[in-house]
């Protein structure tokens, strides 16, 4: 902004984050004349000269090659000025400018909110779907678990059964103590529960009139977690790829909760 109102910087700041709770906003204010032109600008000749008579300094004192450029001394503070009109109560005067920045920054503001508000709407609309679609999955899971002991019993038993030569007595004590070693290394029950609780949590926070994007990449992360698990108790091939099409449908949810608030 123009730098006789920097002074408002604070209090601008402080309106913004009553409307924005997430997320980098940049404010650009501008001064414009009643014609719609910016505002005339002159050079301030004493600090170009300051500038120009350091650097030839710099360059004979420490041997310094270089010039300073136009572009150079543009960028450099108070080389630019605006004209400035004396006022008769300057105090009052600021005070109506700072009340006319804050309407307009509100007005903006209200926009802003506006437009974010439509787009959350498509944005919570395709999360949902996508929690429908990872529900989908969960079911299927759901119905294969108790099945992975099942096929990890038949197939060792036939392996056992190709591999008797006759040479060692086949053992049911043992055999049942391996079944359920793994029945219980493979046991993918508590993640499911939880997964599911994530889901209902998930849909909770979408219909909430309040900022859930922190809470809702938190429960992200858990439901990654819980996948990653069952992923690697998982036996079977058929759960391993309804693994893979959870975590790929997370992650498009994850992009998208980049942008809600």
């Amino acid at each position: 902004m123009p730098r006789e109102w920097t002074c408002f910087e604070d209090a601008l700041r402080r309106t913004v984050q009553r409307y924005v709770k997430r997320g980098r906003i940049d404010v650009y204010i501008n001064k414009e004349a009643e014609d719609g032109t910016s505002p005339l600008v002159s050079f301030n000749h004493h600090a170009v000269s300051a500038y120009v008579k350091a650097a030839q300094d710099l360059s004979q004192q420490y041997g310094l090659d270089g010039t300073l450029t136009v572009k150079d001394l543009l960028s450099l503070p108070d080389v630019l000025h605006s004209p400035e009109q004396p006022k008769q109560n300057e105090q009052d005067d600021l005070n109506a400018w700072g009340n006319l920045l804050q309407e307009g920054l509100i007005q903006a503001l209200d926009g802003l909110v506006l437009m974010r508000s439509q787009e959350g709407k498509h944005l919570a609309t395709d999360v949902e779907q996508r929690l429908i679609k990872l529900q989908t999955l969960h079911a299927e899971m759901t119905k294969l678990a108790p099945s992975v002991v099942e096929d990890y019993r038949s197939k060792l038993k036939q392996r056992l059964s190709e591999l008797n030569d006759g040479s060692f007595v086949f053992d049911e004590h043992k055999f049942g103590m391996e079944i359920a070693i793994f029945a219980d290394r493979s046991n993918i029950d508590e993640e499911l529960i939880r997964l599911k609780s994530h889901f209902e949590q998930c849909k909770g926070l979408l219909r909430a009139d309040e900022p859930v994007g922190r809470k809702l990449d938190f429960l992200i992360q858990e439901m990654n977690r819980e996948v990653n698990t069952i992923g690697s108790k998982a036996n079977h091939l058929t759960l391993v790829n309804r693994v893979v099409e959870m975590k790929a449908e997370l992650e498009k949810i994850r992009e998208q909760l980049a942008n809600i608030e």
